[in-house]
């Protein structure tokens, strides 16, 4: 657990960067600071390995005042990640993630294989260790800094706008495989980022901070989206905070059988029983896009293919299952599991069951000093998250993947 207590950063110009600011990042879970530029993200971060020291308030790591510690001391014991990686260039993957261990003095050969071991588990094992930085994409060079603030086995984990600096694509899928390896791992993380959408997707409680380092609100995200504190929050969050708050919600949604084809196969002149849009699959009945007859001559070819549409994984929320449907081509969304095609919804069932669920109302604004009821997953629970809807339940579908298809 860590814990910020009163904690204010002033500089010698006078410039408040951080005021008064107090919250506590619960142990095994991921708190998010998010704001505007400027508002004392990066260092209340930075604060807590000491790399910035503060002016005043106390700095709690289990339990321990990390004012008392030498800091060099302190942040070898603190994982920390940065935007651009900050890898070495002129050493070798593997010497990267083991620079901790090797300062703490670790024996060669156990430090050889903790670096192999978190690179195994950031998904870059076996030649990526002898490789360069400079033979890295962006994202695997993310993971190697993932890895190697991992190599020293901390208990808390800092993290300074870690996917910000790669493509879209790329830090979707980073910050899905790094939600996995928290689940695994159980590490206490700080987080600091300027994207809202990150914040909720990856925060067990969010920190919103406003320009002068003062805290706007403290919650768990669906808190957030429910009941901002303020006209602030509010504005911060965006106005389609209704629509981020269904990736909370779960309810069961009638999924529907999907005609396929495959890549190779010709099409006959029916249109299918739902219309001129076919669904094609490949030999595991993975979701491959969607073609239209009227654009298919002969048998179906990659090139027929229309990529437009999200895929929504079974039993997840209902943000997911909306933006397959509505993003897809054919008007049906594609319901996944494990990557494979389970059927297919329909928009309107979707929000039908929308309309259906029990929404949160009326409840004042929690804070740090709050008890939330936690679900099985450890993360806040929405209240009325699980409720099921009128219509006939057949299946779920989750948050809508990277993969295109639908």
């Amino acid at each position: 657990m860590i814990r910020l207590e009163g904690v204010t950063k002033r500089f010698a110009d006078g410039t408040v960067a951080v005021d008064d600011l107090s919250v506590e990042a619960p142990e095994g879970k991921i708190t998010v600071l998010v704001g505007p530029s400027g508002c004392g993200k990066t260092t209340s971060l930075r604060m807590i390995n000491r790399m910035i020291e503060p002016t005043s308030g106390r700095i709690l790591i289990n339990g321990e005042d990390a004012l008392a510690k030498k800091p060099a001391q302190l942040r070898r014991s603190i994982g920390y990640v940065i935007q651009h990686a900050g890898l070495f260039p002129h050493r070798t993957v593997l010497a990267n993630v083991t620079t901790v261990p090797t300062l703490l003095k670790w024996d060669k050969a156990k430090a050889r294989e903790r670096g192999m071991e978190v690179l195994e588990l950031v998904g870059l094992g076996g030649d990526f260790a002898k490789r360069y930085p400079g033979q890295l994409s962006g994202g695997q060079q993310q993971r190697v800094g993932v890895a190697r603030a991992l190599a020293g086995d901390p208990e808390v984990m800092l993290m300074d706008e870690p996917f910000s600096a790669v493509d879209p694509v790329v830090r979707e899928g980073l910050q899905d495989e790094f939600l996995k390896l928290q689940e695994s791992l159980g590490t206490t993380i700080v987080m600091v980022t300027h994207d809202i959408d990150e914040a909720i997707k990856l925060g067990d409680r969010i920190a919103v901070l406003r320009e002068g380092g003062q805290l706007a609100q403290f919650s768990s995200p669906d808190d957030l989206l429910a009941h901002p504190a303020d006209d602030f929050v509010a504005s911060f969050v965006g106005r389609d905070r209704g629509y981020r708050a269904l990736s909370f919600q779960h309810a069961e949604v009638p999924v529907h059988d999907e005609e396929v084809v495959r890549l190779g196969e010709r099409l006959d002149s029916s249109g299918g029983s739902e219309g001129p849009w076919r669904l094609v699959v490949d030999e595991e009945s993975r979701p491959q896009g969607w073609v239209h007859d009227s654009e298919v001559h002969g048998e179906v070819t990659a090139q027929d293919l229309q990529l437009g549409g999200t895929l929504a994984e079974r039993d997840g929320s209902l943000r997911g299952l909306l933006d397959a449907a509505l993003s897809s081509p054919s008007g049906r969304g594609v319901v996944t599991h494990e990557g494979r095609l389970v059927g297919t919804v329909d928009p309107t069932e979707v929000l039908q069951v929308i309309q259906a669920v029990e929404r949160p109302r009326g409840d004042s604004i929690r804070t740090h000093d709050d008890d939330l009821d936690a679900d099985q997953t450890g993360r806040p629970a929405l209240r009325g998250e699980g409720s099921r809807a009128e219509p006939e339940p057949q299946a779920g579908a989750e948050s809508a993947s990277d993969e295109s298809a639908g």
